[in-house]
């Protein structure tokens, strides 16, 4: 069983966030995590039993703290416009910033331990904006939800391989989301 959060567990949570930002997930090895913080071997079996459960824990550690940049930006917005795009700027903007984003959203997506965390994350995140869509008019908010979600991400990685916020894309982005809705859903 994992030890609770303390200074040698962060410790070895922040060295991996800064290797998966240099070498993406493949080069987090616990030999490499362990000398880059600074800590014996067996310190790291102390608090993770194994590899696989490190990375997920790296994996919640880094959408938790986007989330909470992304919630502390939408403050007590109700849903709707406003809101979205608040919030789409946020995530946007903490991706270019956040450590190890490439592997947290790229990576993550084909590694077999993640695949779980990856499905729950993307859930989590859609259900949030679900009432944004809905409050648009979209029939489907769910769904959409879904998508947008995935548009998003695409998005975030196009930025952090440009080095930059993609204004033209964070446009489209939002235009998309907010296009009118009358005709959508019918058959």
């Amino acid at each position: 069983m994992p030890r609770p959060a303390e200074p040698g567990r962060n410790a070895l949570l922040d060295a991996g966030a800064e290797i998966a930002g240099r070498t993406g997930l493949r080069g987090l090895s616990v030999n490499a995590v362990v000398a880059a913080a600074g800590m014996a071997k067996g310190t790291f079996y102390h608090h993770f039993p194994d590899r696989r459960s490190y990375v997920v824990a790296l994996h919640r550690r880094y959408h938790e703290e986007l989330a909470a940049t992304i919630l502390a930006a939408v403050g007590d917005r109700a849903p709707g416009r406003d809101r979205l795009r608040v919030g789409l700027t946020a995530y946007l903007d903490g991706c270019l910033r956040t450590r190890g984003t490439k592997a947290f959203l790229a990576q993550s997506r084909t590694d077999t331990d993640l695949l779980d965390e990856v499905n729950a994350r993307n859930l989590a995140f859609a259900q949030v904006i679900a009432p944004d869509l809905a409050a648009l008019g979209w029939p489907d908010p769910a769904a959409v939800a879904h998508l947008v979600i995935a548009m998003a991400a695409e998005a975030a990685l196009a930025e952090l391989y440009a080095a930059a916020p993609r204004p033209d894309l964070r446009a489209a982005l939002t235009a998309l989301i907010e296009r009118d809705q009358s005709g959508c859903g019918a058959g």
